[in-house]
C-alpha cells in the first residue's frame, strides 16, 4: 500500500488542496457555504428518492415487498425538493437538530452523572451534561449563530484536514522519488 500511495501522492494532494479550499469558503464565507451544503444535501437527497423509487418499483415487478422502498424514496424525494427550494431551512433544521441532540444527550450524561460514584469521575460527567445543554439551549435561541459557528467548525476541520492531507502527500512524493533510481544519462552521443 505505501507504495501505490506514493505513486498517487498528487491525488492525495488535490484531495488536500480541495478540503483547504472548501476550508477557507466555509471560514470566510460561512453563508455561502453553508447554503452549498444544503443544496448539495438537496441533490443527494434527490437521487436518493429516485432510486428508492426504482428500488420500489423493481420489487413490486418481482412481487417482493416495496411499499417501505417507495415511502422512503418519496420522503426523500420531497424533502430534497424542500432542501432545494428552501436551503435555509435545511441549514435551520440541521441546527435545530443538532440542538436537539445536545439538549438529549447532555440531560441523559447529567442523569447519569447522579448515579456515577464521585471517585469515578460524577463532577466530570455533570460538566460534560451541562456544556451540551448550555449549546443546545444557545442554538435554539440563535440558531443563525449556531449555524455560523457549525460552519466555521466544519472550515476549520476541513483546513486541518487539508493541510495533513497536503503534508502526506509530499512525503509519499519524497519517498517515491527515493525509491524510483534516477536513469543515468544515455553514453556514447
Amino acid at each position: 500500500m505505501s507504495g501505490l500511495l506514493a505513486r498517487n501522492w498528487w491525488a492525495i494532494a488535490l484531495r488536500g488542496v480541495a478540503a483547504l479550499g472548501f476550508g477557507l469558503v466555509a471560514l470566510l464565507v460561512p453563508g455561502a457555504a453553508m447554503l452549498s451544503l444544503a443544496l448539495i444535501f438537496a441533490a443527494y437527497l434527490l437521487a436518493d428518492g429516485i432510486f428508492g423509487i426504482v428500488s420500489a418499483v423493481r420489487a413490486a415487478r418481482t412481487h417482493e415487498r416495496w411499499g417501505l422502498l417507495l415511502a422512503e424514496g418519496v420522503l426523500n424525494l420531497l424533502m430534497g425538493l424542500l432542501a432545494a427550494f428552501f436551503p435555509a431551512g435545511a441549514v435551520l433544521g440541521f441546527v435545530l437538530a443538532t440542538a436537539a441532540w445536545a439538549l438529549l444527550t447532555g440531560g441523559l450524561m447529567l442523569a447519569a452523572a447522579f448515579r456515577l460514584d464521585r471517585s469515578h469521575g460524577r463532577l466530570w460527567l455533570a460538566l460534560g451534561g451541562i456544556l451540551s445543554l448550555a449549546w443546545g439551549i444557545l442554538l435554539v435561541m440563535t440558531p443563525l449563530a449556531g449555524a455560523v459557528v457549525l460552519t466555521w467548525w466544519l472550515g476549520a476541520y476541513a483546513v486541518a484536514f487539508g493541510a495533513a492531507l497536503l503534508v502526506l502527500a509530499f512525503r509519499l512524493r519524497r519517498q517515491r522519488d527515493r525509491a524510483s533510481p534516477v536513469e543515468p544519462p544515455p553514453r556514447g552521443t
